[in-house]
C-alpha cells in the first residue's frame, strides 16, 4: 500500500488572516444562495430529485441519534463507502449518509434498502455552507463521529463539527498533485482549513504527506476503500458462462471510453485484428463500453460504419446477461456494452482491459475494477486523475501506460500474441491487489476509540 513518503514543507497553523477569510467565505454564501437554488431548479428539469428534500440542504430533518455520519458526495464515493458502512453496521452502529447529488443518495438507498427500512441507515443531503444549517444538522442528529470521503474540505462543515464536538475525519482521502500545488501557495501564507479536522485517513503515504504539509492533524495512510468493494457474483457467473461460449478467442474490454478516443481505439482494434490475421491466430473479441449512456447508440452505429461487426448487449443478451438465440457471437468483432451498472460483467469477460479517458486531458478513469478481477490494464498518457493507485500500479507493472496511439497499437498487439505475458501481468495484479486491499479494516481500527466495543452503542448526547 505504501509508497515513498514525500518530504514537503509544512503550512503554518491557521491564523487571524485565515479566520477573516473564513468569515468572508461565510458571508459570500448569502448572495450566492439564489444562484445555488437556481442550479438545483435547473438540474431538476432532468432529475426531479434535485428539487426534493430541500429542507435537508438547510440542515432540517430528524434522524437516528448518535449515529456515525458518512459523507459520500455522489455515486462513485457512495460505492466506495459501501464496505465501510457495512463494517460500521456489523459493529452495531447506525449510519447517516449525506450526499450532494441524487445519484449518491439513490446509491445508498439501493445498497442499504433493508437497513433503511429497519431504521439503521438514513440517506439525506449535505447541508449547504451556512453555520446555522450545520448547527441545525448537528443538534438534530448528534452524530458520534463524521467521516467525509475523498477530499471534501468544506470550511463551515469543519468549523461547525468542531464547535459541536463531533470528531470529523477525512477518510479514503487524496490530495491530487495539481490541487495540492495550487492550494499550497495559499496555505504557506495563511494556513489551511484542513487543520481543523480530527484526522485524515489517506489513501497512501504520498497522499498522507500532502495532508501533513497542509497542517492536518492525525494523518494516517489506510489505503483505498474501492479495493474492498463487493463484486456482484451474478455478473461474474454470467461472464464465465458467456466466456465459455466465446472459446479460445482472446477478449479485450475497453472500459469507460470517452468522446475523443474512438478513432484511437479503433486504430488499436484494427492493428490487433491485422496482427492476428498475419500470425494465423483467432481474432480477438473486443468489448466496447462507452462512458456515457448518450454515446451508446452513436458508438455502435459509428463502429458498424467503420466496418466492424457489432453485437449490442441490449439486443443480444437477456436481463440475466445470457445470450439470446440467433445471435452471431462467433462472427462479431465487437460486443457493445450499451448498459449501465454491468461493468464487472464486461470486465469478467476479458483477458486484459483498456481503461478509457487516458487519451484526453481530462484523464483516465477507474483502474481499480479491472485490478479487482486481477486483469492487467492499459491506459493512455493522462493518468493524473488516477494518481493513486495509478503510480503504484504502473511501478508494479500491472498498469501499462501507453504514451502514444502507436504505443497502444504495439502493446495491445504484442500482448494478444503472447498469452504467457498476459498471465504474468495477471499474477502481478493478484499480488498488487492483495497488497492494497484492507482499507476498511484499517479505517475501522483508526476510528475504533470513537466507537467503543462492537455491539455497544454510546448513549445519545
Amino acid at each position: 500500500m505504501s509508497a515513498p513518503q514525500e518530504s514537503l514543507p509544512r503550512a503554518p497553523r491557521p491564523g487571524v488572516v485565515l479566520a477573516l477569510l473564513a468569515g468572508l467565505y461565510r458571508l459570500a454564501w448569502y448572495p450566492l444562495l439564489p444562484l445555488v437554488l437556481a442550479y438545483f431548479y435547473w438540474r431538476g428539469r432532468r432529475d426531479r430529485a434535485y428539487r426534493q428534500h430541500m429542507g435537508e440542504r438547510f440542515g432540517a430533518g430528524a434522524g437516528p441519534q448518535g449515529a456515525v455520519w458518512v459523507h459520500a458526495v455522489s455515486l462513485g464515493e457512495m460505492r466506495s463507502a459501501v464496505p465501510l458502512v457495512r463494517a460500521l453496521l456489523e459493529h452495531g452502529e447506525s449510519v447517516v449518509t449525506t450526499h450532494l447529488t441524487p445519484a449518491g443518495r439513490r446509491a445508498c438507498e439501493t445498497a442499504f434498502a433493508p437497513e433503511i427500512a429497519q431504521g439503521r441507515v438514513q440517506a439525506r443531503y449535505l447541508p449547504l455552507e451556512f453555520g446555522w444549517a450545520w448547527r441545525r444538522f448537528f443538534r438534530s442528529l448528534r452524530p458520534k463521529l463524521g467521516l467525509a470521503l475523498e477530499i471534501e474540505v468544506w470550511p463551515v462543515m469543519i468549523a461547525e463539527a468542531a464547535r459541536a464536538e463531533v470528531p470529523l475525519y477525512l477518510a479514503n482521502s487524496q490530495y491530487p498533485a495539481r490541487s495540492f500545488a495550487r492550494d499550497m501557495r495559499f496555505a504557506r501564507r495563511f494556513g489551511h482549513p484542513v487543520a481543523g479536522v480530527t484526522g485524515v485517513l489517506a489513501k497512501s503515504e504520498g497522499q498522507a504527506a500532502r495532508f501533513r504539509a497542509m497542517g492536518a492533524p492525525g494523518v494516517q495512510a489506510c489505503g483505498e476503500l474501492r479495493f474492498d468493494q463487493p463484486i456482484p457474483p451474478e455478473q461474474l457467473a454470467a461472464a464465465a458462462a458467456l466466456r465459455r461460449m466465446i472459446g479460445a478467442r482472446p477478449v479485450v474490454t475497453l472500459a469507460s471510453v470517452v468522446d475523443g478516443e474512438d478513432e484511437i481505439y479503433l486504430g488499436a482494434i484494427r492493428a490487433a485484428q491485422a496482427a492476428a490475421r498475419a500470425q494465423g491466430r483467432a481474432a480477438p473479441l473486443f468489448v466496447y463500453v462507452p462512458r456515457a449512456p448518450e454515446r451508446f447508440a452513436h458508438s455502435g452505429d459509428w463502429l458498424e460504419a467503420q466496418g466492424q461487426r457489432v453485437l449490442r448487449r441490449s439486443r443480444a443478451l437477456d436481463a440475466q446477461l445470457a445470450l439470446l438465440s440467433g445471435q452471431g457471437l462467433d462472427e462479431a468483432d465487437i460486443l457493445l456494452g450499451d448498459s449501465m451498472g454491468e461493468m464487472y460483467f464486461y470486465l469478467g469477460l476479458c483477458d486484459l482491459a483498456l481503461v478509457g479517458g487516458g487519451f484526453v486531458p481530462k484523464g483516465a478513469h477507474n483502474v481499480i475494477e479491472p485490478l479487482a478481477l486481477r486483469r492487467p490494464v492499459l491506459v493512455g498518457p493522462h493518468v493524473w486523475t488516477i494518481e493513486y493507485p495509478g503510480q503504484e500500479a504502473i511501478a508494479a507493472g500491472v498498469v501499462l501506460r501507453c504514451d502514444t496511439p502507436q504505443a497502444l497499437d504495439e502493446t495491445l498487439a504484442r500482448l494478444l500474441g503472447a498469452p504467457e505475458a498476459v498471465a504474468e501481468h495477471a499474477a502481478r495484479a493478484e499480488a498488487f491487489f492483495a497488497a492494497h486491499s484492507g482499507a476498511t479494516a484499517r479505517i475501522m481500527a483508526a476510528i475504533g476509540p470513537h466507537l467503543g466495543p462492537a455491539g455497544q452503542k454510546e448513549p445519545s448526547r
